[in-house]
């Protein structure tokens, strides 16, 4: 029986987040290859990927940026990159108002969120209404662990409290990788492609819990 729903935040309840980086990518003239590029060469040397260090607030906004301008010939505007990432992102308001049904059916409601501890205002802002949806967020900056990581699946459990099992809980989220592994402690997973796709999973879903 499905007793809460744990949703993922941008590309879910947001637009495309594809849609800013491609902007990021055409006002600084770095292409995502040269990016990609050196968030490789900053693993090698670190010992960890850049990205998912900063999701996990191991390192802040101006290390991520040092760590990735040492392997870049062009400059890496912090600024630039936060301002096209939310200027582009926009509330995906029909998943937002099904979420709200969810929970005015009884359903629990968590977020879940791989984020940057710096950029929390900013994704709190785009969507005012976050706590009237969602009595749990978790925020992987701010717990130290991200997806797919199995213990960031059952902090959330954990914290929506009840005796809540994962079992019990129905995924959602744009990264496959994600609902991968959710699955694997035997939660219900959607990967979100749009709502006219999700909605329908997720009601499917729900209607044989």
């Amino acid at each position: 029986m499905i007793r809460a729903v744990i949703s993922d935040f941008g590309g879910v309840l947001t637009s495309p987040l594809s849609v800013g980086f491609m902007a990021f990518q055409e006002a600084s003239g770095l292409s995502l290859e040269q990016l990609g590029t050196a968030m490789a060469r900053a693993s090698e040397e670190h010992g960890e990927h850049p990205l998912f260090e900063l999701e996990k607030g191991a390192i802040t906004e101006v290390e991520f940026r040092d760590r990735l301008q040492a392997h870049l010939d062009g400059a890496f505007d912090l600024e630039a990159l936060r301002s096209a990432y939310f200027d582009h992102m926009q509330t995906n308001q029909p998943v937002v108002d099904y979420l709200r049904e969810l929970r005015g059916r009884g359903l629990r409601m968590a977020l879940l969120t791989n984020n940057v501890r710096e950029w929390e205002p900013l994704w709190r802002s785009k969507l005012p209404e976050i706590d009237e949806v969602f009595e749990v967020v978790v925020d992987s900056a701010f717990v130290g662990l991200r997806k797919p990581d199995a213990a960031i699946y059952e902090l959330t459990v954990e914290r929506l409290g009840g005796g809540l099992r994962c079992e019990e809980c129905l995924f959602l989220d744009d990264l496959e990788v994600n609902c991968e592994g959710a699955r694997a402690l035997g939660m219900t997973a959607v990967q979100f492609v749009d709502a006219a796709q999700a909605i329908p999973e997720l009601e499917a879903a729900l209607a044989g819990r």
